[in-house]
């Protein structure tokens, strides 16, 4: 199951400097609830390797804003307490996902 990330308490975490993705969702949004079980497996998958989480943007927003997140589902990736450069925008496939993953480990 992934993390569930709010205002109060993403900073907190990406300063821990462990990989993290953020997924950035809300309710509404069909794309969203397309990758919802991905990111739940790959969540489960890398347990321990990767904190992968949702950050609903419906029910808070000033991390989204932060962020300049203007489509969703965007996935953001954090390692050593700071953004990197690796972004995913809209549906994507669990391939794809983890191909970012593997990637954000490897930096």
């Amino acid at each position: 199951m992934a993390f569930t990330f709010t205002d109060e308490n993403v900073e907190k975490e990406i300063a821990t400097g462990k990989p993290i993705i953020v997924d950035f969702w809300a309710t509404w949004c069909g794309p969203c609830k397309a990758i919802a079980p991905i990111i739940d497996e790959l969540a489960a998958e890398y347990e321990g390797q990767v904190l992968i989480g949702k950050y609903n943007c419906d029910e808070e927003n000033d991390f989204a804003s932060a962020n300049r997140i203007m489509s969703i589902p965007a996935l953001l990736f954090y390692k050593n307490g700071k953004k990197t450069d690796i972004r995913l925008v809209g549906a994507q496939s669990k391939a794809a996902i983890e191909e970012k993953i593997k990637e954000l480990i490897a930096l």
